[in-house]
Formats: C-alpha cells, structure tokens, sequence
C-alpha cells in the first residue's frame, strides 16, 4: 500500500532544492511528449527536459538531426517508449552521441514499456505483416493506468541517479499519484457511455484506449500496421460497416485525415481527431488535460457531451 505524504511533508522534501547546486539536476532526453510532461511532474526544477518530438509528429517517422544528437550526448537519462517505437532513428542518435549514461543496459536508459503489461504481442514475426512491434504494440500512453505505472518506476529511477534529491522526487511522485488517482475516479466515471461502443481506427495504435475505455474495435483503416490506407481496403471497410455499424472512426492529429473523412462521409459517421499525446490538439498542454481533451471528444462523437 502505498504510503500518504502530509503536505508538510511534501513541502519540507521539496525544500531541499533550495540548496543543491545546478549540477546536480538531470538532464532528460525524452523521446515523446508525455515522457517530457511525466519527468516534469516527477523532478520539477530538478531537471532540464528536452523533448525530441511534438504532439504534431509521428513518433515513428524521426530524422536523427544533429540537434537530437547533440541533446542526447549531454543527456543523463534517456526516456523514451521502446518496443521498438523509436527504432527508425533513435539507435543513431545513440550511437552517434556516443553518451555511455545512456546506453542500453545503463541506469540512464529508461524504456517505459519496461514495466507495463505489453499488449498484441506477436507470436510470429513476417515483414508481410507490416510494421509490427516485437515485443508488443507500444503506444502505452493511450490507457492512463499505465501512466501512473510508469511514473513510480520513473521517480525511482531519477532517485538513483540523483540521490542527493531521492525525496524530492518520491515526495513529488506521492503529490503526482494523489493527484493522477483522483483523476482517473474521474474519467472512468465520465466513461461510462463509452462501455461496448464499436468503433473504428486509423492506425492500431488504440489498443490501450480501447482496454481502458471498453471499445469494441471493429475494423482498422490500415489494411496491415504502418502501410496507408489503399482505396480497395477503405471500400472494404466501408462494405463492412454496412452489416456492422460503428459510432465513429477515430485518428491520431498526427495522421492524415483523409482516410477518416473517407469512412466518415460514405458511412454517416463522426470522425475524431485524438491528441494520442500532449501537444496533439488544442486543449492537450499537459497530461491531465490530455486525458480530458481525449474524453471530451469521444463523448461528444457518441453525443454523450
């Protein structure tokens, strides 16, 4: 059971900063917007966070550009999903930083996937498949729940490498969870018309919402994971949403909308741009209001608003 922090106690663990001195803070890389947004409710002041990617890209298409590298080789810890999200460009940043803290295998690589239940695991691999993830679709960060898994392991991660400042970042990891609980009540409650609904998507990249919410996934716009969408698929999937109605086909804003409008218009359906992370819409600053915005958008396609 997790152990309560008094407020007291939280603001006396937090006024240790005042005393350390500027080389004491990490510096985190992190590979996608919510990693960014988790180490800056974990560590605060405490350390300097670049986030290599924005709500507006696709964390899987990344040029590995000189300013990622030249971060990287500064970095004290690298914070990235894993699962292979990451493979097309993050290996080269690495390997060309040529920062030991952060490599495989050292303290100061952090892969958030590490510790949560993976899902769609495959039990084979074949390029014909497309682009599947080996050890399980990555895109965690769609199911809350996980994120506050990720967050305990994060908090004893930074109090291993900054010691010096272990309580800050449990004491901030307790506010964090306090907070992060309440919420979850929250959206789990304001879910509740979302239970069974079926769906469509762009991308399978919705496995965890769709856990978490209770979404029945009928078809994937996607004929195999990563390859666009062909004309002869979407006029299948139209096909079959005529014997299986769905309530809306839903995106990524990193994505493409055509796809979407595409099923939309020849299905009467709503089409819904998901922020997916921080900084993907209007509305998505942070993580709470991430999960707010995603919420917010699913309610009003089923018009449940």
């Amino acid at each position: 059971m997790r152990k309560t922090i008094t407020g007291a106690a939280f603001a006396a663990a937090l006024s240790l900063a005042v005393s350390v001195p500027a080389f004491a803070d990490l510096r985190v890389f992190a590979c996608e917007p919510e990693w960014g947004a988790l180490s800056e409710e974990i560590g605060g002041d405490h350390v300097d966070i670049y986030t290599a990617t924005t709500g507006g890209q696709d964390p899987h298409q990344i040029q590995a550009r000189p300013s990622l590298i030249a971060r990287a080789r500064r970095a004290d810890i690298l914070i990235c999903t894993g699962a292979t999200l990451e493979i097309g460009w993050l290996p080269q940043v690495v390997r060309q930083a040529a920062n030991r803290d952060i490599g495989e295998g050292q303290p100061g690589n952090f892969e958030a996937t590490s510790f949560v239940t993976m899902l769609e695991v495959p039990t084979s691999l074949d390029r014909g498949q497309g682009d599947v993830h080996a050890p399980g679709n990555p895109h965690i960060q769609t199911d809350p729940n996980n994120i506050a898994i990720v967050a305990r392991a994060l908090a004893q991660r930074f109090a291993e490498l900054d010691p010096d400042n272990a309580a800050v970042y449990q004491a901030r990891l307790a506010d964090f969870l306090e907070r992060w609980d309440a919420a979850l009540l929250r959206w789990d409650t304001a879910a509740e018309p979302l239970r069974g609904l079926p769906v469509v998507t762009q991308h399978q990249s919705w496995v965890y919402l769709e856990e978490w919410l209770g979404l029945d996934r009928i078809a994937v716009l996607e004929s195999q994971p990563g390859v666009p969408p062909s004309s002869g698929h979407l006029a299948e999937v139209v096909q079959t949403l005529q014997s299986q109605p769905v309530r809306m086909v839903i995106r990524a804003a990193y994505e493409d909308d055509r796809p979407a409008n595409f099923i939309a218009e020849r299905s009467g359906i709503p089409a819904v741009e998901l922020p997916f992370t921080v900084g993907g819409t209007d509305g998505a600053d942070d993580l709470f209001s991430l999960y707010d915005e995603t919420l917010r958008r699913l309610l009003a396609a089923a018009g449940q608003e």
